[in-house]
C-alpha cells in the first residue's frame, strides 16, 4: 500500500493552497479512499428545489437547488456533478454545496442521467463523454441566473465530463461561466481501467460493477439499443462492463472506441475557463502518469499532491474549519465569482 511522506511537497502542485497534510491514521491512498467513503460527515437537511432537464434525445436529468436565503441574483452560482453510481446524496457533493452555500453561493447539485431522482427519466446510460448533458444543466442555470458568474465541479467521472465540456465546446458554453474545477478526474480512462486490474485495485472494480449492474437493472423498461439483459450476467470488471453496455448503449464501437473518444486529456489543450485540476498522486482508481503527461494550457492549473487517495483527502487539523481539505479548496476556487472576476 503506497504511503504518503510527513513532508507535504507535492510534484506539481502551484502554490495556490495551504498544503494537504494527511490525518495522521490516513496516510495511505487507499486508507484516503476508503475513509473518504465511509466517514461521509454530518447529515444536512435536504432543502433542495428541483428543476427536471428535458434533453433533445427524449432523455431527462434532474438538478437539486439549493439557494442561500441571503442569495440575490447577480450573486455566484455553481453546478455539482457526482461521480459513478453516484448522485446528488453523494456525501460529497452535500457537503461541498453545504460550505459554497454558506459563503453565499446557489448550488445545483445535478444527478446524471438515470440516477437519483432522475432513475426513471433516463432511457440512455450516462458515462463519461456525456459533456452534452453537462452543457443542458449549464444552460438551463444560466437561464435561471442570467446575472450571475457561474462556476462547475466535477467531482471523478465528472471531472472528465467538465474537462472535455470546456475543451470541446467553448463556443458553446455560457458567457457567464467563469471557472471550473475537476475532482479526481479520469482524463485517460483506460488507463484508469487498466489500474483496477491490480490486485489490491480488483474490489474497487467489483464493487462498481455491481452497483451499476443492479442500477440498471432496476431500472424500467427494456435496455437501450436492443441489448438483452444477459449482458449484465456474470461481469468481471467495469472493462467487460463497458464492452457489453456502456459503448453498444452509447453508441460507440467497443470499450475501447469509447475510451479514445471520451478521454478528456485530448481536449484540455483547448480549455479557455480558468479551470483547475485537483489530484493525488497516491490515487488507486487515477494514475499519476495520467496527469504527468497532459498538455496544460495557461488557463488550466494543475494541482498534483503527493496523499490523498480518490476523493479523500481527510487532513489533519490546520487552517480549514474542519478535516475536509478537498471540499475547502473547491470553495477556495469559487471565491473569486463572489467578485466577478474570473482570473
Amino acid at each position: 500500500m503506497q504511503s504518503c511522506p510527513t513532508r507535504a511537497e507535492p510534484p506539481f502542485a502551484p502554490p495556490l493552497f495551504p498544503p494537504f497534510l494527511p490525518h495522521r491514521c490516513l496516510r495511505g491512498g487507499h486508507a484516503q479512499t476508503l475513509a473518504g467513503f465511509t466517514l461521509p460527515g454530518p447529515k444536512l437537511a435536504y432543502r433542495a428545489h428541483l428543476h427536471r432537464i428535458d434533453l433533445e434525445d427524449g432523455d431527462a436529468i434532474v438538478l437539486h437547488d439549493d439557494q442561500p436565503e441571503n442569495w440575490r441574483p447577480g450573486a455566484p452560482a455553481v453546478l455539482l456533478m457526482h461521480g459513478l453510481a453516484g448522485c446528488h446524496r453523494s456525501p460529497y457533493l452535500v457537503r461541498i454545496a453545504h460550505k459554497l452555500n454558506a459563503a453565499g453561493m446557489r448550488t445545483f447539485r445535478m444527478d446524471l442521467r438515470g440516477c437519483g431522482a432522475g432513475s426513471e427519466l433516463a432511457r440512455l446510460p450516462y458515462h463519461a463523454g456525456r459533456s452534452g448533458d453537462a452543457l443542458a444543466a449549464l444552460q438551463q442555470i444560466a437561464a435561471l441566473c442570467p446575472e450571475s458568474p457561474l462556476g462547475v465541479a466535477g467531482f471523478s467521472l465528472s471531472g472528465n465530463i467538465i474537462l472535455k465540456l470546456l475543451g470541446e465546446s467553448a463556443g458553446l458554453l455560457p458567457a457567464n461561466l467563469k471557472r471550473a474545477i475537476a475532482v479526481n478526474p479520469p482524463v485517460d480512462l483506460f488507463r484508469c481501467i487498466s489500474a483496477l486490474s491490480r490486485p489490491l485495485n480488483r474490489m474497487y472494480d467489483r464493487y462498481f460493477v455491481r452497483l451499476l449492474c443492479r442500477q440498471i437493472s432496476s431500472r424500467p423498461g427494456p435496455l437501450p439499443a436492443g441489448l438483452a439483459p444477459s449482458v449484465l450476467t456474470n461481469v468481471r470488471g467495469l472493462f467487460e462492463f463497458d464492452d457489453r453496455f456502456t459503448a453498444p448503449a452509447a453508441g460507440y464501437d467497443g470499450a475501447m472506441d469509447y475510451y479514445a473518444r471520451c478521454s478528456s486529456a485530448q481536449y484540455i489543450p483547448a480549455i479557455e475557463v480558468p479551470t483547475l485540476i485537483l489530484a493525488a498522486a497516491n490515487d488507486p482508481l487515477i494514475p499519476s502518469e495520467s496527469f504527468e503527461s497532459l498538455t496544460v494550457p495557461a488557463s488550466v492549473k494543475l494541482h498534483l499532491t503527493r496523499c490523498g487517495g480518490h476523493l479523500g483527502f481527510i487532513g489533519r487539523r490546520g487552517p480549514d474549519p474542519d478535516r475536509r481539505w478537498m471540499d475547502w479548496r473547491v470553495v477556495d476556487w469559487m471565491r473569486p465569482l463572489s467578485s466577478n472576476t474570473n482570473g
